[in-house]
């Protein structure tokens, strides 16, 4: 039996400058609510699917790109408007995407808050899905 090729999903940041490809094959999707997300977004929590990092293809000038964090798990901005596309993790063989810079919406939604131990105190979450205090 053949399988039927997987969707491609298209994102960007927010001027355009960068722009990328991922396979709507996410292994996970989570709600992130640790201090540095936090930080990175400016927002009460970052939303992102985690894919293996070949499934990303990024299009746009190499030197638009602003890298943040040393060694192999770091975040990728757009250098021009600051947009946080993705973050590469577990020792740069994966990518956090920010589900808020995707064009398309994936097939996997975020299944669960994490790292709601140390989530703003001025935010409430008031969905269903699952909520740990930390992450494994």
């Amino acid at each position: 039996m053949t399988q039927a090729p997987t969707r491609t999903l298209f994102g960007q940041c927010l001027c355009g400058a960068i722009r990328y490809a991922v396979e709507d094959a996410f292994e996970y999707a989570l709600n992130c609510h640790c201090s540095q997300c936090r930080r990175a977004t400016g927002a009460a929590f970052k939303s992102f699917a985690g894919i293996k990092r070949d499934k990303l293809t990024v299009h746009g000038s190499g030197e638009a790109l602003l890298r943040y964090g040393d060694g192999a798990d770091h975040d990728i901005r757009c250098g021009r408007c600051g947009s946080l596309l993705y973050s590469v993790v577990h020792d740069g063989t994966y990518v956090h995407v920010t589900l808020g810079t995707l064009q398309d919406a994936p097939s996997l939604r975020p299944t669960a808050h994490i790292f709601v131990g140390s989530k703003a105190p001025w935010f409430e979450i008031t969905d269903a899905l699952p909520q740990y205090a930390e992450f494994n």
